[in-house]
C-alpha cells in the first residue's frame, strides 16, 4: 500500500513538471520581441529610438510609430530587426535579420514535410 502512495505521489511530480516545461516552452515562442519606435528617427549608426508604447497603441500619437520586432537594443535605440512581424511558429529575429529554425521531435533539419 506504502508502494503504491508513493507511486502516486512521484508521477504527480512527474505530471506537475511537465506542465510547468509546457507553459514555459509556449510563453517563450507566443511573441517575439518588439518594441515601439519613432519611424522618422532612424540614424545610420543608432537605428531606430525607442519611444513609449503609447504611441503605438494610441490614434494620437506625437510621433510616426510603429512595433519593431527582433534586433538589437542599445541604449534607447534598437537597430537590426524589422517592422514586419514574424509569422507565429517561425522563431522569430534575435539579431541581424536572421531567422532561427529548430526541428520539432523526431525531425530533420532542412526536411520540406512534402
Amino acid at each position: 500500500m506504502a508502494d503504491a502512495r508513493r507511486q502516486l505521489r512521484s508521477g504527480t511530480v512527474v505530471l506537475g513538471g511537465m506542465g510547468l516545461l509546457a507553459a514555459a516552452l509556449t510563453s517563450c515562442s507566443a511573441d517575439p520581441d518588439k518594441r515601439c519606435v519613432d519611424r522618422d528617427s532612424y540614424a545610420a549608426a543608432k537605428g531606430y529610438q525607442v519611444v513609449s508604447d503609447k504611441n503605438c497603441t494610441s490614434a494620437k500619437s506625437a510621433v510616426d510609430a510603429g512595433y519593431y520586432y527582433g534586433g538589437r537594443k542599445k541604449g534607447g535605440w534598437v537597430s537590426g530587426g524589422s517592422f514586419t512581424k514574424p509569422r507565429s511558429g517561425s522563431g522569430g529575429s534575435s539579431g541581424g535579420g536572421h531567422s532561427v529554425k529548430r526541428g520539432g521531435f523526431g525531425g530533420e533539419h532542412g526536411s520540406s514535410g512534402g
